[in-house]
């Protein structure tokens, strides 16, 4: 049995069979208490799929996302993408440009062809106008060159969630900055 828990401000939370029990201040983030045992998720945190053909990069990106997002599937190559995304149907997908199988690029042009709602962010080695171009055009919000992650990808999945453009600088923008 399912139930929904309105708790201080506006974090709501979705707790299955297991009584909720919350320590709240005034000024500090809801916690669950340990003692309870009971796993809790935020009914508001978005849903991403995750793509990239190496391991420690989906683990990386994994672990960046943890504290706001909730990573549903991840894929390997790009038609596992596209197959994952389809199947789960999550607010955002995030795929490297380069994948086996299928690019990310195809993958995300199929997403756009069959109407998929998922927001798409490009996350890549790639610093090239042309292959920043082709992303947009398959329906790329967000561009985040993987040497920016760290500072770019929060942001850029935050704005293409509210429908807007994010492009990370390329390194040699950042230089003559």
């Amino acid at each position: 049995m399912a139930r929904v828990v309105w708790v201080h401000g506006d974090w709501n939370w979705l707790h299955m069979g297991i009584s909720l029990h919350r320590v709240v201040g005034p000024n500090s983030e809801p916690q669950l208490d340990p003692a309870q045992g009971s796993r809790a998720v935020p009914m508001n945190r978005k849903r991403v799929v995750l793509a990239d053909d190496l391991d420690p990069m989906l683990n990386a990106v994994r672990a960046l996302l943890q504290s706001s997002f909730d990573v549903v599937g991840t894929a390997s190559d790009g038609r596992a993408a596209l197959e994952t995304t389809l199947r789960l149907k999550p607010d955002l997908v995030i795929l490297d440009v380069t994948m086996p199988v299928m690019s990310g690029i195809q993958a995300a042009k199929e997403l756009t062809r069959r109407r998929s709602r998922a927001k798409i962010v490009f996350l890549t080695v790639h610093e090239d106008a042309d292959i920043l171009k082709a992303c947009q055009a398959a329906g790329g919000l967000g561009y985040v060159a993987k040497v920016s992650m760290d500072t770019d990808l929060l942001p850029a999945i935050n704005e293409a969630l509210a429908g807007h453009v994010f492009t990370s600088r390329f390194s040699s923008e950042q230089d003559q900055a």
